[in-house]
């Protein structure tokens, strides 16, 4: 037999109204759908990140140099190589045997400009303008 158990009481902050008295509207779904982006879902390993400042400050390099200076194994990084390259963060070029990875400097500033045109409607629907002060 199952017992029915009480429901927790829903713990949402309230929404408080803005200075004109009126309750912010939430944004369409759409304008939210930045924050799942490819992109800064990469960015947020911080193996990921790793990958990238080693990258940044030592120049392209194939996955042995990369593995050299890191904790995981080369099949790690490759997984998370991957997850870069698809995100446009970093491109990679065969050279013989082997593959060169590097940062794509052109598809971050891309991917950034795009998050920061979405942030901008974000903020135009969520947010009201702040008054200067007289």
């Amino acid at each position: 037999m199952v017992s029915a158990r009480p429901r927790a009481a829903s713990r949402r902050t309230p929404v408080r109204a803005t200075t004109s008295g009126r309750v912010p509207s939430p944004p369409p779904s759409g304008l939210i759908s930045p924050l799942d982006s490819t992109f800064l879902k990469a960015l947020t390993e911080p193996a990921r990140l790793e990958i990238l400042k080693l990258l940044l400050v030592r120049g392209p390099a194939n996955i042995e140099t990369l593995a050299g200076h890191l904790p995981q194994d080369r099949s790690v990084i490759s997984r998370h190589l991957a997850v870069l390259h698809r995100a446009g963060i970093v491109r990679s070029e065969r050279k013989g045997r082997e593959r060169i990875h590097a940062v794509d400097g052109p598809g971050i500033v891309a991917a950034l400009e795009r998050i920061l045109e979405q942030a901008k409607a974000i903020m135009a629907c969520c947010c009201p303008p702040v008054l200067p002060d007289r």
